[in-house]
């Protein structure tokens, strides 16, 4: 990708943040529970459904930068989805616009990693993350819960032609949503810089988060990841 919560904490997940999501888009960390932030602001407000996909957005308290909720299903154990965002190496191939993704260096249960976006029609952005993962118990089986905040101090330096994200945090829950199915729960908010009209900084986001379920669909189907699940 991006947060979430329990006990057990990761090494494995910078993706997520994969999330963090190529979009045009982007935020610091605080405790986070069930995908969303201590420091909550107003209502979630409904701006697009479709796909199995329902994507809400509210104003960020003390800013007017919108957060961004998406919930919709996915046709593969939570094990699967869990693999697939844990397959950083390959984020490049199947994550929508991510053009640059590595591991920068792991800490006991925390991985910090490097991405760089190239959307489209607009100039290259990147940034570094840490990562933590948590696993909880449902009444259904293992949930997993994944949270990132920007962390750009760990990555390499700025580059010139590439405009370097400062807010980027984010979330993803995974949890089983009955019959071999998982109900992804995604969370972020960011600025990614630039002179984005806010309309269309919105529009942005509704494609993206869209591309990445897209994307995390497409790719659970592949063979390699049969095992997990």
């Amino acid at each position: 990708m991006e947060g979430v919560a329990v006990l057990y904490l990761h090494p494995r997940y910078a993706p997520l943040w994969l999330a963090g999501i190529m979009t045009f888009l982007l935020i610091p960390v605080r405790h986070v529970v069930a995908g969303e932030p201590a420091a909550a602001g107003g209502e979630w407000s409904l701006i697009s459904q479709g796909n199995d996909v329902s994507i809400y957005s509210r104003v960020h308290p003390g800013g007017d930068i919108k957060e961004y909720k998406a919930v919709g299903t996915v046709a593969a154990s939570p094990k699967v989805i869990e693999a697939v965002l844990d397959d950083v190496d390959n984020y490049t191939h199947f994550m929508p616009y991510i053009s640059e993704c590595k591991v920068i260096k792991r800490e006991g249960n925390t991985m910090f990693t490097y991405q760089r976006i190239s959307p489209p029609f607009c100039t290259d952005r990147d940034y570094s993350i840490k990562v933590t993962h948590e696993t909880k118990s449902s009444p259904a089986g293992p949930a997993y819960f994944t949270r990132w905040e920007v962390d750009n101090a760990q990555g390499p330096a700025e580059k010139a032609d590439v405009l370097r994200v400062k807010i980027n945090e984010g979330s993803w829950l995974i949890e089983p949503g009955g019959s071999n199915t998982t109900k992804a729960t995604y969370f972020i908010y960011t600025d990614s810089g630039g002179a984005l009209p806010g309309w269309l900084s919105a529009k942005a986001n509704q494609i993206a988060i869209n591309k990445l379920f897209e994307a995390i669909r497409k790719q659970a189907k592949e063979a390699k990841y049969a095992s997990a699940g």
